[in-house]
């Protein structure tokens, strides 16, 4: 049981990047898998974002080729999309201040390392050191095999 995060994503759907590959087989090892697996909203327009800029990707995605990658991950078997519960705020109020250093971009990450702590989520491949600054998180690397 894992969240994908949004580096992962890009580099699985970019063939251009070094780490095409690793990342790629480590989403469709999870797609052919019944076992859960998740991501957030906020991942998935991250993803959009990134995949259809054009300083970003050599040659940048369609929002509609950016959407259908979204479409086919929501079609795998254990996939879901972590949302917020009625307990988001009290987890919020919880860990963002006992979580050092957070301030502008990283609190991105601390919004899915919330949503991972309401759904009871633990791990999260990503290939963003920054979550390794969140105890309760265990950090998978897809590069590592």
């Amino acid at each position: 049981m894992a969240l994908v995060d949004t580096n992962v994503l890009v580099h699985a759907a970019d063939r251009g990047s070094l780490h095409h590959e690793a990342c790629l087989d480590w989403v469709e090892s999870r797609r052919r898998q019944p076992d859960a697996w998740f991501s957030t909203w906020p991942i998935a327009y991250e993803f959009m974002r990134v995949t259809t800029h054009p300083r970003v990707l050599r040659t940048p995605w369609t929002v509609k080729k950016a959407w259908a990658f979204i479409e086919a991950l929501l079609r795998s078997p254990g996939f879901e999309m972590l949302g917020p519960t009625r307990r988001h705020a009290e987890i919020a109020a919880d860990l963002l201040p006992r979580s050092p250093f957070l301030a502008g971009n990283i609190l991105h990450d601390a919004h899915t390392v919330v949503l991972m702590r309401e759904h009871g989520v633990r791990r999260i491949c990503t290939l963003d050191a920054d979550f390794h600054r969140f105890p309760f998180v265990e950090v998978v690397d897809p590069l590592a095999g």
